[in-house]
């Protein structure tokens, strides 16, 4: 190792300075406008804390503040920490980014006092301090602008039953509207409420397209500072109606109205129903539908933004592990109860982490419980693309890319015109239709875990156990590196294990920040620095950082998500870090180091920097010179060294220690009694069973198998899917089924008086076709109208038939009395004397034998 390389390390150990009296602003050894320097007789860096070399002032000059983040709205209230002003003044001066100042004080306790201004833009902004009117800024420091959707409600007002004043003027939607904040979030005995409008002006993608927001008029003026403020809306005056979304904004009511960048609470940013015009209430859906067509004609002139997108994840299960790409919707998130306002049937969504390069645009993709993916060509349900990226994108102010405003604007207050305030949402749907999964490939992973042991992107398997610093990942192409620092164990007892595990990861790609997680010295926590600096996520568990984005979950997970779409996770398991590393299939052929060569290939997994490879049956000792091969260089170095402990052990001796001679798998053995426990525990896991016999601990076992399993499940969530793409229903008929992946089934049915032209069903297959088409639905006799037609001529030919039975057997009757009649004639020339009594003895006897046909024997029928 080269000494020349490290000549700061050897001041830092040797010229920690000692007490004295505090040195003059600007000179050499004080922080006045040094922050962040490492060279000279003291150092103004963070790591100077650690090595006791930091100049005497540097809390003077390098500013620490509380609160540290808060809304891109502005209108926060910091302290300066550290740093006492003893006579009151009104010439504090708080300048962001060397353009944007905001008026600061001194309170009567002699605090420091700045004001965040309103900003379009999420992430670290750098601020500095001056003390003299302006004259000079040698303090600095940084205040994290967050996306409005996550501030703390507490220092937000609440829109009471924000639906109402979103719907308000719609249909039954009248009445008050009320106002409530927290009074000690804003100390002032009379305050006053503004109305703020949003818009974006000019040439959409051109230089021109401008972001602004504006004070349009006041609510209320110099009124008690209760927490509450009802009022009856009124329309606004015609000049303001182009506003369409906008947020209240409550102030002290000594500042004149519409007064930048001071103490200030605002609303949620939100659709402006109750400010519109006499016009929206007079007839809202007949508004709303003009509005809907405006923007439908806008849509069709600006560039398809959809062409750039990434496709959705196909399942659910893809959607959650692929957390370099995709992130949950915190409008629809299955670990916050699925509350799915506007995508009723969903459990979850997510967005695209990274907006689209060209256009700034996102990506939303919506599940079921089942894990299918709903379609908004199903059901308006169904996952929509935006045109502005809900988080923005760099460099920010410039539209669409303004963090949740741009969305409102393109795609959030359309949805109102279209589908909410007005019956025309399939025109939305056709201009945000949602993604299938036919492009989509899941992400590679790699892991390390335990006494460490490896899981390369090709899915080969090996334990190196080396003391160091080491190259777990190096990518050509967005110049990606992740480095980690291996240590060893002390046990319970005081000694020192012959293994080692993870206890710093490191990632840089490109000109990004550096993010480095580690454990905390016996503490069994996640400590976080961002270039080498240890954060604090006491107000926020989500950074917009250069480059990438850092979460932490409950203290012991960080998720960091590269601009490529390369994630990484490091969470605490045992004693040890485990890392996992996810990375899209554009690294393909372009990776090295100890998780192996991306290629599909576990043969070439083992490369040394030189290129020789080596074989997959090499023996652990031969695999630990491949993994001394990768100790990182400390001209390249990610790593932080603020302890005299990591200078001595990391920085000023080779990064892999010769001398210390690890545990090789084919050398541990076990007592019996180890044995069998471990392998009740264990099973057969070789992973397990190896770090309980080379640590002697159940524990650290258990910690193991417990990464190696979640190491395996995410495997499975990822692998790759064969999706047909969207079947469409028949013309006139509908389709059973939502789910367009390999196996499933689509069935058909045609509306009544339709006949199917075509299979009744089709199975999505193995090479990603349909095996039937969509069928037709014909005009003509339907089954019910054939099954009538037939029982129809059936009645027909009965009731002929009815009539004919009931017509001959009326003929019989009458011939049979014919007859009779005669016969009674023939015996009548006998009886002709006999008279009329005879003739009525005839009638009688027929009417007897016949009572349903009376028959009338008159003097005419008997003859003449």
């Amino acid at each position: 190792m080269k000494l020349s390389l490290l000549p700061w390390a050897l001041v830092l150990l040797v010229t920690a300075p000692g007490p004295g009296p505090r040195p003059a602003a600007g000179a050499q050894g004080s922080c006045s406008h040094r922050c962040g320097v490492q060279d000279g007789p003291c150092s103004c860096h963070p790591t100077c804390f650690g090595l006791a070399s930091c100049c005497s002032d540097i809390q003077d000059f390098c500013l620490e503040i509380l609160p540290y983040s808060g809304s891109i709205m502005g209108g926060k209230d910091f302290v300066v920490q550290h740093l006492n002003w003893s006579n009151p003044t009104d010439s504090v001066i708080c300048s962001f980014k060397e353009s944007i100042q905001t008026r600061g004080f001194v309170d009567s306790s002699g605090r420091v006092h700045c004001v965040s201004p309103l900003l379009y833009e999420t992430g670290r902004i750098p601020f500095t301090l001056s003390m003299d009117n302006g004259r000079s800024f040698p303090r600095s420091g940084t205040w994290l602008a967050v996306h409005p959707s996550k501030v703390s409600e507490s220092e937000k007002s609440q829109l009471v039953n924000e639906t109402h004043w979103q719907y308000y003027g719609t249909t039954s939607t009248q009445g008050n509207l009320t106002l409530t904040w927290n009074t000690l979030a804003l100390p002032t005995n009379s305050i006053t409420v503004e109305l703020w409008g949003y818009e974006e002006t000019g040439k959409p993608y051109s230089q021109e397209w401008m972001a602004a927001w504006s004070y349009l008029y006041s609510l209320a003026t110099s009124i008690t500072n209760s927490g509450s403020f009802t009022f009856t809306p009124k329309p606004a005056p015609q000049n303001y109606q182009r506003w369409k979304v906008g947020a209240l904004r409550i102030v002290n009511s000594k500042h004149h109205a519409g007064e930048k960048d001071v103490h200030a609470l605002w609303s949620n940013e939100h659709a402006l129903a109750w400010h519109l015009g006499d016009d929206f209430r007079a007839d809202p859906v007949a508004w709303a539908r003009a509005q809907c067509l405006a923007w439908e004609e806008l849509e069709d002139q600006l560039p398809n933004f959809l062409e750039e997108v990434p496709d959705c994840p196909c399942t659910l299960a893809q959607a959650q592990v692929d957390s370099g790409r995709f992130q949950a919707d915190y409008g629809c998130d299955i670990e916050h109860g699925s509350v799915c306002t506007y995508h009723p049937g969903a459990v979850h969504c997510v967005r695209s982490v990274q907006a689209s390069p060209l256009y700034g645009s996102g990506q939303q993709c919506c599940y079921t419980a089942a894990g299918t993916q709903l379609l908004t060509a199903d059901s308006t349900s169904g996952s929509t693309p935006d045109r502005g990226h809900d988080w923005g994108a760099p460099p920010y102010r410039v539209p669409p890319r303004v963090p949740g405003l741009s969305h409102w604007i393109y795609d959030v207050i359309s949805f109102y015109y279209c589908c909410l305030w007005a019956p025309e949402c399939s025109r939305y749907m056709q201009r945000r239709p949602s993604s299938d999964c036919r492009s989509y490939q899941p992400p590679r992973l790699a892991s390390a875990f335990g006494d460490p042991h490896f899981v390369t992107f090709d899915g080969t398997n090996f334990t190196f156990n080396g003391r160091g610093e080491y190259v777990l990942l190096e990518a050509s192409g967005t110049d990606l590196r992740v480095h980690a620092r291996a240590q060893t164990r002390m046990t319970p007892e005081g000694s020192q294990d012959r293994g080692t595990g993870l206890t710093a990861v490191a990632v840089r790609e490109g000109n990004s920040d550096v993010v480095e997680v580690r454990l905390r010295d016996g503490a069994g926590a996640l400590q976080v620095l961002l270039n080498q600096e240890v954060l604090s996520f006491k107000e926020q568990s989500w950074m917009d950082l250069k480059g990438m984005f850092l979460s932490v979950a409950a203290g012991d997970r960080v998720s960091v998500m590269l601009s490529s779409g390369t994630s990484l996770e490091v969470s605490v398991q045992g004693p040890f870090l485990s890392v996992a590393v996810l990375l899209p299939d554009k690294f393909l052929t372009h990776t090295r180091g100890l998780l192996g060569t991306l290629n599909d290939n576990p043969s070439d997994d083992f490369t040394l920097r030189s290129g020789q490879v080596l074989p997959p049956s090499s023996s652990s000792r031969e695999l630990f010179q491949f993994g001394a091969d990768w100790a990182v260089e400390n001209a390249s170095s990610l790593l932080t060294y603020d302890s005299k402990f990591l200078v001595e052990n990391f920085l000023l001796r080779p990064k892999h220690d010769p001398n210390f001679l690890p545990l090789f798998p084919e050398e541990t053995t076990s007592s019996p009694s180890q044995a069998s426990e471990a392998a009740k525990l264990c099973g057969d896991n070789n992973f397990c069973n190896f770090d309980v016999a080379a640590t002697g601990s159940l524990s650290v076992g258990n910690a193991t198998r417990l990464a190696h399993r979640q190491h395996l499940l995410r495997v499975q969530s990822l692998q790759p899917v064969v999706s047909c793409g969207w079947l469409a229903p028949p013309s006139n008929g509908h389709k059973e089924g939502m789910r367009y992946l390999v196996g499933s089934t689509i069935h058909f049915h045609c509306d009544s008086g339709y006949s199917l032209g075509g299979a009744e069903a089709s199975t999505c297959q193995a090479d990603g076709t349909w095996s039937r088409p969509t069928p037709t639905c014909q005009p003509g006799r339907s089954y019910a109208v054939l099954l009538g037609v037939i029982f129809g001529g059936l009645a027909v030919v009965a009731l002929v038939a009815l009539v004919y039975v009931l017509l001959h057997r009326r003929k019989s009757n009458r011939e049979w009395i014919e007859a009779v009649a005669a016969a009674r004639r023939q015996k009548g020339t006998k009886r002709r004397n006999q008279g009329q009594a005879t003739q009525m003895e005839g009638e009688d006897w027929a009417q007897e034998q016949h009572p349903t046909h009376p028959v009338r024997l008159n003097s005419g029928q008997n003859g003449r």
